[in-house]
């Protein structure tokens, strides 16, 4: 199996972080290695931004990047994204994101983030995110002050 490295070192599966990008199974016994591509990391660099506690939306990342859409976010959360804090990239609607429920609502608990209760029509009785109260515009600082980011345009990526 291929792994992907993203250039700061780390892998998407937990595989063997020595050397450098572009490692080739004739050069060495071990796994092949590929870099990401461009995007990939610029929006896994946005995914580990989310402190604990808050949540930015496909959209919204698309968005502070100044490229892509959401489809675009969410096909590289679904291949790469176990790199990252996976849970804070979220849908919209507050629904948590499905196969990864129960996993999700355990990082959301132990972080903190806002839920709102499940109705008894909702399958499983799932909470969903409080999107008002979690998410996060990708510049304030969590405790109220301002970061030194502008938004947009990936150029601070």
């Amino acid at each position: 199996m291929s792994q992907y490295r993203r250039s700061g070192g780390r892998t998407n599966g937990g595989g063997t972080t020595s050397g450098r990008t572009g490692v080739d199974r004739a050069e060495s016994a071990g796994p092949t290695v590929h870099e990401l591509p461009e995007y990939a990391e610029r929006v896994l660099d946005v995914a580990e931004l989310i402190p604990p506690g808050r949540v930015m939306t496909y959209g919204d990342v698309a968005e502070w990047l100044g490229d892509g859409g959401p489809r675009q976010v969410g096909r590289v959360m679904a291949l790469y994204g176990s790199a990252v804090p996976w849970w804070r990239v979220v849908r919209s609607d507050g629904v948590l994101l499905p196969g990864h429920e129960l996993r999700a609502l355990d990082h959301y608990r132990e972080e903190g983030t806002p839920l709102r209760g499940a109705s008894r029509g909702a399958e499983g009785h799932l909470p969903r995110l409080d999107m008002k109260r979690a998410r996060w515009d990708g510049v304030t600082a969590e405790g109220g002050g301002g970061a030194d980011r502008d938004r947009g345009g990936g150029a601070h990526i």
